[in-house]
Parts: structure tokens; sequence; C-alpha cells
């Protein structure tokens, strides 16, 4: 039977998160969220200043909050990261695979190297960073991992060949962890944003702005495919975090939520 839902207090009190990506954008957001809401965290990414920053900026939250800097695409790097992160808190609750990077460029105009460098980072270190967790999860028999995927995974996009596979991978990944794990108390979901407010879409924006096209124009092209009319807000992606690393969702497996 689930856990009973938290009714007030904190919905993630007593829980561990590792999240990836942490040090700002949807990562940040979500460890913000989660330690809002009582749980443990142990925040990754590749800049050791962003994430002390990052460790800063959750202190106030009463909650024990540890960093460990990682190349999310060396299986070395993901290694030593599950074991600092087991030694500090061998609970692990949740995984949240929020670290990834953007390509955007025409099909033919793709070298391997890139397309292996967004593999490595958005598929492969997801495949192998979820196995560590899932093997540790169904030893506790309980565990919670969230994708952070994209629209992307979902359907086709122009000039983003190799990304929208890197996310279509995340997502086919998703489904077939939560089958096999439904039984051993374990839920792996996938939340799949459209265009959020982060430093990859300004990134985006400043390579389109050298490649000629003004910003107002892009930002104003992106907005016309957005029925809101606006980019969505890391917050709006963390509240969906929190929901799936909560009890309230033990009921919920193998989804890729769109937003």
């Amino acid at each position: 039977m689930s856990n009973p839902i938290t009714i007030g207090g904190k919905r993630l009190e007593h829980k561990t998160a590792l999240v990836t990506g942490a040090s700002r954008g949807i990562g940040f957001a979500i460890a913000k969220a989660y330690a809002s809401q009582g749980a443990n965290l142990v925040l990754t990414a590749s800049n050791e200043a962003g994430l002390k920053k990052a460790k800063a900026a959750l202190d106030g939250y009463g909650v024990d909050v540890s960093f460990f800097p990682t190349d999310i695409s060396s299986m070395d790097s993901i290694e030593a990261l599950f074991c600092f992160s087991i030694e500090r808190h061998p609970d692990l609750d949740v995984l949240v695979n929020n670290a990834g990077i953007h390509i955007g460029k025409p099909f033919i105009d793709h070298g391997m190297d890139e397309f292996d460098q967004l593999m490595r980072t958005n598929v492969y270190s997801v495949f192998n960073l979820t196995q560590y967790a899932i093997r540790h999860m169904q030893s506790l028999g309980r565990g919670k991992v969230i994708n952070v995927a994209s629209v992307a995974g979902l359907r086709g996009s122009v000039n983003s060949a190799a990304y929208n596979t890197s996310k279509h991978a995340i997502v086919g990944l998703t489904r077939c962890i939560a089958l096999e794990n439904a039984k051993n108390g374990i839920n792996v979901n996938a939340i799949c944003p459209g265009i959020v407010e982060t430093d990859l879409i300004k990134g985006v924006e400043h390579r389109m702005e050298a490649q000629g096209m003004p910003s107002a124009e892009f930002r104003e092209r992106l907005l016309a495919q957005i029925p809101m009319g606006r980019f969505l807000q890391p917050e709006e992606i963390a509240h969906i975090a929190v929901f799936l690393a909560s009890n309230e969702s033990d009921g919920m497996n193998g989804e890729a939520i769109a937003i």
C-alpha cells in the first residue's frame, strides 16, 4: 500500500534527493523547491563555483545540502558521484536527471563528434547514473527517478536532430525502466518541458544573433509557437518535480509529462 499523502507540513520531509545540473536553471529551481519541502540534497554540476553559490542559497532552509562537482559525460565521474551520495545519505530516495546540453544545426552539418558529445551528456549519463540508483533503490524497496526530458522527446524539430534524438531516448528509457521496476516500489517518470527561460535558451538566442538574427526576432518567432504567449519559468517545472518526488505520485509510473 502507498505511503500516506502528506496533508500540510512539508511534502518531502525525511527524503534525500540527488539532483544533476543543479547549479542553475531548472536544476536549481528543483533543488530549491525540494529544500523548501524538507528534502536533504546532493547537488552536482560541472561548475564548482556555481554549486557553492547554489548551496549557499539553500542553506537557510534547514536541510542538509552537499555538492559534488561532476563531469556528467564521464562514467568514472558518475561512479564517484554516486559513491559520494550514498556515503552521505545511504537512504537515497530521489534521483533527478536534469543535466543536459543543446547543439542545434542542420542534420547534414552535424559531425559525429558532436553527436557523441550530446549522447554522452544527455543519454549515457542518465543510463549510467540511473543504473546505480535503481540497484540501490531495489535494495531499499522504494525510490523515485525523475528524468527531465523535453517536448523535443515527443516530436520532431528543425535543426535539432541530434538533440531530439537524445530526448526521445530519455523518454523511451523512462518507460522501459518504469516497467521493469513497477513491482519494486520504484517510480520512474519524465518531465517534458517546452521552452523554459534558462541559460540554455539564452545560449541559443546568442548563437542565432551571431548568425544574423536579432534577439527580438528570435524571441518573437519562438513566442509565436506558444499558445500561452510566454516562456515557461523554471519554477513551473519544479512544481511538477516536487509532485513526482512525493508520496502523492506513488501510483504514477512510466509517464512523460508535457508542460
